[in-house]
């Protein structure tokens, strides 16, 4: 009675009080402990056990499993003189919940020619095991399993088998078991809609989370965290505010994917919110939480908040001491993120291939060749971490900005990647050819070859390059922009005039066109690539996407907040300078995050000092 009551204390007085105490004595004692998720006070009172019968085998085996400690589980289990199909369920729910799937599907291999009966719990687990696995055959096999031996209509076995079948990516399957279903619960839905995520199916799983009759928090953020793992992040936001006004609340991995929204958008006032609402619900900003307000705060250029979440981190894992690095090395702040890994060193934190890419871009930012050399060489030989095509990326574009071409080109041989031209034709064409015959479907590298011919004006070979990349269905990534104003994020393509506010960005363009004239300041119309005039170079230059944000930011969001743009392509030396000069011409700080790097305007200066 203590003991299920949770009054140990009481239950140990009478228990060491007693004259005598026999097996249910023990098993009870034993129970109460392991109920109370007092781990090493079971261990101690199973070591005393003078006679270890199967019921007190089978709690062990369940606590070594919440341990964490299969193999002692499972020398436990051959140990045993007697099992039942508890310990047969016991050890293979151990491996299953220890992510040791295979030897879960072993052990009920073992169960069956043992001839032990299976039952509902068992099933579950191997089910469990079986999606786990992508093992569609044997989750098959268990499903026929269960309709011999007439339990498949148990709801929580047909749960288990509507998300083998959607993990396995029979969705027909999955569906088919739901719709005839005759006892289903909200398990049972919210398995039917994650199981349409996961096979990519978004747009039947909104229509199926729309057609649900009842909806609780897990429907709300399966759905939320849906959208944000398809790159849907837009829809991640506008789904999440809905969420929160039918007063839902989100778990973890909601407010993971939101964040990681607000990051891909720069929708900083959103990620503030998420980040207020975390303090004021007193949730703990445990490593996965707080390695994704990192992010989200350095890809907004927040570099102070950033560091101010991660230093508050109490047990800081590998993924936020990256996060750190990478983003105070993208936000122009590579001395520190240098520093941060020689902290995290000391710490005695062994580094990943993820850290290297950061400390290689920090080394990139610094045009400190011989600092990236050391770390490259490092990773294999102090770390053995095999260097992947991002790190050969990284000591390439250095090596290449330092002008040490014959070098990168070597490099190049041994892996794929494409890295700037710096005015070496020869060597540029020589390397862009051979990045195509390595990646024919890859825009990079047709797109690096037909810019090479253009800025040399051979536009007949430029033409032709564009040819084949229409003949063989290579498309290159149009120019986008996003900036948030007000809340909203605001989406805008080179060239695109279909804003409802065109009108006024076209004024305030114009009006950064002539302020730049009075200045001095001509167009840079180098990275126009096109066989056209100067004037018309101008006119594309124009309306590249982020100037177009930026002259939205002017007229939409108030001083002194800055204007934050994230652009899906490398900003080009036109855009740059037309930045810096509007943070000097309208005193107005802006940041722009392109695909490599975060600048900081301000006062008409950026904080990469022209070196991007």
């Amino acid at each position: 009675m203590y003991s299920v009551c949770g009054n140990m204390v009481s239950a140990r007085q009478l228990f060491d009080g007693s004259p005598v105490v026999d097996s249910v004595s023990w098993n009870s004692i034993l129970a109460g402990y392991i109920r109370g998720g007092d781990s090493e006070e079971a261990l101690a009172i199973f070591s005393r056990m003078p006679e270890r019968n199967t019921i007190a085998s089978n709690s062990m085996i369940a606590l070594l499993a919440r341990e964490r400690r299969p193999r002692d589980a499972r020398n436990l289990f051959e140990k045993m003189p007697v099992r039942d199909v508890v310990s047969w369920s016991a050890i293979i729910s151990c491996f299953d919940q220890n992510e040791m799937h295979g030897e879960a599907l072993e052990m009920f291999a073992l169960m069956n020619s043992d001839g032990v009966p299976v039952d509902e719990v068992v099933l579950v687990s191997v089910l469990s095991a079986s999606a786990s696995l992508v093992a569609a055959k044997e989750g098959e096999l268990v499903h026929g399993l269960a309709t011999k031996t007439g339990i498949d209509s148990y709801l929580n076995l047909n749960n288990a088998l509507i998300n083998m079948y959607s993990s396995c990516f029979n969705i027909p399957a999955a569906r088919r078991l739901f719709d005839s279903g005759l006892h289903l619960d909200q398990i049972s839905a919210n398995s039917m809609l994650s199981g349409y995520l996961k096979c990519r199916l978004i747009d039947d799983a909104r229509e199926f989370f729309d057609s649900m009759p009842q909806k609780d928090a897990v429907s709300w953020s399966t759905m939320v965290s849906g959208y944000a793992q398809n790159n849907l992040f837009s829809e991640t936001l506008a789904l999440f505010q809905v969420m929160q006004l039918r007063e839902f609340s989100p778990d973890e991995a909601a407010l993971v994917s939101v964040l990681s929204a607000c990051a891909h958008l720069v929708a900083l006032k959103q990620g503030k919110w998420v980040h207020t609402y975390i303090r004021r619900h007193g949730l703990v900003i445990n490593p996965i939480l707080g390695t994704t307000l990192i992010d989200m705060y350095m890809k907004c250029g927040c570099v102070e908040e950033a560091v101010e979440v991660f230093n508050g981190i109490k047990e800081k894992g590998i993924s936020s001491w990256n996060a750190v690095i990478i983003g105070l090395a993208t936000n122009g702040m590579a001395t520190e993120a240098l520093e941060k890994f020689s902290e995290m060193k000391k710490l005695g934190l062994a580094p990943n291939e993820v850290t290297f890419v950061g400390v290689l871009a920090a080394c990139r930012y610094l045009g400190s060749v011989a600092e990236g050399r050391r770390f490259f060489d490092s990773m294999l030989e102090e770390h053995k971490i095999e260097p992947n095509l991002r790190h050969y990326g990284c000591l390439v574009d250095l090596l290449g900005r330092a002008g040490l071409l014959r070098e990168a080109e070597e490099l190049i041989e041994r892996m794929p990647m494409a890295p700037d031209k710096h005015g070496n034709l020869e060597m540029g064409e020589r390397v862009s050819r051979r990045l195509i015959e390595l990646e024919p479907c890859h825009d990079g590298a047709h797109v690096l070859l037909s810019n090479l011919y253009a800025s040399s004006g051979r536009w007949e070979e430029a033409v032709e390059v564009r040819a084949r990349m229409r003949e063989k269905k290579v498309t290159k990534i149009p120019g986008c922009s996003l900036v948030e104003a007000g809340g909203t994020v605001h989406e805008f393509f080179a060239g695109d005039g279909s804003h409802p506010q065109m009108r006024d960005i076209e004024r305030v363009l114009n009006e950064v066109a002539r302020r730049m004239r009075l200045e001095g300041l001509q167009p840079d119309t180098s990275g126009v690539h096109l066989d056209i005039d100067s004037e018309e170079k101008e006119t594309s230059l124009h309306r590249h996407s982020e100037k177009l944000a930026m002259a939205f930011g002017l007229i939409s969001i108030p001083t002194p907040t800055p204007i934050r743009v994230v652009k899906n392509l490398r900003i080009c030396g036109d855009c740059h300078l037309a930045a810096k000069a509007i943070s000097r011409i309208f005193q107005r700080e802006i940041v722009v995050r392109d695909r490599h790097l975060h600048h900081h305007f301000k006062g008409g200066e950026c904080s990469c000092g022209d070196y991007w």
